[in-house]
């Protein structure tokens, strides 16, 4: 196990913008099996703003230390969204991820031209979805630094 996750004091802060159940449980279970981080999860694109402005009702939400974006939600499209963050003066140190199942060139390259700081293609299968989840977390909690960490 990492140190960051070892360290007590040094719980990571995740949220999750997904609309698909599977994908949040098997989200869930990833992090309650394998990474004892925070996981917070919303399910639309207005919702992921409304927490990270702290609008009701997140006005006791905890700023989070990395964010895992699908791009196909309801309400907000992930892209709306991740440009709405990298544009915010007070979000845009926070770490993106675009986690999606799409794989088309044209998603990828506006992912990035919108400031995602890696986009990741969801596996189908459960153990390697899994697998891609604590690769994430592993880069993103024991390998860089992030803000107020």
């Amino acid at each position: 196990m990492s140190e960051a996750l070892t360290d007590p004091a040094r719980i990571v802060n995740v949220l999750l913008v997904e609309d698909d159940p599977g994908d949040v449980l098997m989200t869930r279970e990833a992090f309650e099996e394998h990474l004892h981080n925070r996981l917070d999860v919303v399910t639309d694109g207005a919702a992921a703003l409304a927490y990270l402005r702290n609008e009701p009702p997140y006005e006791d939400s905890p700023r989070p230390d990395l964010i895992l974006l699908d791009l196909n939600l309801p309400r907000r499209d992930g892209r709306e969204v991740l440009a709405e963050v990298k544009a915010d003066e007070q979000l845009r140190s926070i770490p993106v991820i675009v986690l999606t199942t799409s794989q088309a060139e044209e998603d990828v390259l506006r992912s990035y031209q919108l400031h995602a700081n890696a986009y990741v293609t969801k596996p189908v299968d459960f153990d390697g979805f899994i697998e891609a989840i604590k690769q994430i977390d592993h880069f993103f909690v024991s390998v860089v630094k992030l803000p107020g960490g």
